[in-house]
Order: structure tokens, then C-alpha cells, then sequence
């Protein structure tokens, strides 16, 4: 299953930040337009580093298949960074 929302939410010390809902499936738009270009390139580098095209394929969807669930959060300096993807 592919990522369909990500909620980013970043915290300072004097200000806590409102979670702001990303629409991820949104990118798939101009990432469909632009996936002749994308192939072209892909395969390009594929074939400069020797590496299997459908291999690379697999992997890049492997991925991308993997990220729903991810739950990242950064804390520095009393500033903290919150991601999600759902």
C-alpha cells in the first residue's frame, strides 16, 4: 500500500506547532506525468552503475510500499520535529 497522508508538526520552545496534514497521494499526479522522463533517467543510471533495472524497480516500490507506519520525531535544543506517514 502506498503512503497516503504524512502529519508533520514542529515544536520550539515558545511556540508548539499545529500538526499539518500532508496529502501524499496528491504527488502521484505530476509523479505519473512525469514518469517517462523519470524511466529514462532511471535507466540511464542503471546502466552507468551497473545495476539491474528491474532490481532498482523493486526496490524503489519495496519502499515506498514500506513507509506507512514510519513515526519520526527529532528533538534538539528544545526544539522537536514530529513526522508521520499514514
Amino acid at each position: 500500500m502506498t503512503p497516503s497522508i504524512a502529519i508533520v508538526q514542529i515544536e520550539t520552545g515558545h511556540w508548539w506547532g499545529i500538526p499539518i496534514v500532508v496529502p501524499l497521494f496528491l504527488l502521484w499526479i505530476p509523479v505519473i506525468l512525469l514518469s517517462p522522463l523519470i524511466l529514462l533517467v532511471l535507466s540511464a543510471a542503471c546502466f552507468l552503475w551497473r545495476v539491474s533495472f528491474w532490481r532498482a524497480i523493486s526496490t524503489f516500490c519495496s519502499i515506498v510500499s514500506s513507509l506507512p507506519g514510519t513515526d519520526v520525531r527529532v528533538c534538539a535544543d528544545g526544539n522537536r520535529v514530529m513526522v508521520r506517514i499514514l
